[in-house]
């Protein structure tokens, strides 16, 4: 009985001496040369994708300087919480910058460009931060490339179809399907369960068909279909990042081929913000106990699943 109280008399150093000590020889210092590659390196890619638009594309107004500090933070909070739970940022941030007032057109290949980009370097983080591992043996790895692979036929059949399909059936039906994963997750999120390969590929073709045709919804059934599937709450968030940035990939590919795409610098802003979160994002995931990463989750996946529901509901009735 003795002996508590001397444990109580070494109490652990302050926050910000701990961090410290992280970035000089832990996780964070890990992190922050993979931040600085990887915004870098993704702005010249942005730099590029936009100078290899069509000469005669019609941009629109450029951005000022105001409106780009809002839109790279409000990016950055958006990507935060997608990068930390596996879900969130197109599904958010495309109502805020169409009330914004960006052009619809303009919004969601920017949102893929910088989803693609962000996607593979949370990727990469997580895999720094021990979150996940992607190495070629790694289940986590196989997982990753199964759910990019139906990424490509998901997200470019969204593509091909994007102007004929009821998108607000489709989105009732995400928004429900969503609703009812995350309600699942909340209720078993003590319990384990048993791999299944079948689920993955399922929940991979539906969310990228998904992203495809609307730039959002796929975090959230990618996420909580993996915990229903087997796999741990961390190393989902990790592979969703990566898998999502891959499928993003394919979908900007298919926009950009399709000639319909007029001016990508909302990406400038949007990738700037995204990736100043990454690092903070595979930070926290590494952090976070593992019932509360579920509960986090749960709770994020039935708030989708509502606003999602209820926007299509009002879309197909309201008046």
């Amino acid at each position: 009985m003795q002996e508590q109280p001397e444990k109580s008399s070494h109490p652990k150093p302050p926050l910000h001496i701990r961090f410290w000590m992280s970035l000089r020889m832990g996780v964070v210092g890990k992190l922050l040369p993979v931040w600085g590659i990887s915004l870098a390196a993704s702005l010249f890619v942005v730099y590029i994708l936009q100078n290899l638009l069509p000469g005669d594309a019609n941009p629109t107004d450029p951005i000022n300087t105001s409106a780009f500090i809002i839109t790279a933070f409000v990016s950055m909070a958006c990507m935060y919480i997608d990068a930390s739970l596996g879900m969130g940022y197109g599904t958010t941030l495309t109502p805020i910058l169409l009330l914004m007032g960006y052009n619809p057109l303009d919004v969601i290949p920017s949102l893929l460009v910088c989803q693609w980009l962000a996607g593979i370097a949370a990727g990469i983080s997580h895999q720094s931060a021990g979150n996940i591992d992607l190495s070629t043996s790694s289940p986590h790895f196989k997982i990753a490339v199964v759910l990019s692979a139906c990424g490509v036929v998901g997200a470019l059949s969204a593509v091909k179809v994007a102007i004929s399909i009821d998108s607000a059936h489709l989105t009732l039906f995400i928004g429900l399907v969503v609703l009812i994963v995350g309600i699942v997750i909340f209720i078993t999120r003590n319990k384990q369960y048993r791999f299944s390969w079948r689920k993955i590929v399922f929940l991979g073709l539906v969310a990228s068909f998904n992203k495809g045709l609307s730039a959002g919804g796929y975090g959230p059934l990618v996420t909580g279909g993996q915990m229903l599937s087997g796999v741990g709450g961390k190393q989902a968030i990790g592979i969703t990042a990566l898998s999502e940035g891959l499928t993003c990939l394919v979908a900007t590919t298919g926009f950009l081929a399709s000639g319909n795409v007029s001016d990508l610098s909302l990406a400038f802003p949007l990738v700037t913000g995204a990736l100043c979160s990454v690092p903070l994002s595979a930070y926290t995931v590494r952090s976070l106990p593992v019932t509360k990463l579920k509960t986090l989750v749960a709770t994020l996946t039935i708030i989708l699943g509502v606003v999602t529901t209820a926007k299509a509901i009002m879309k197909l009735y309201g008046n």
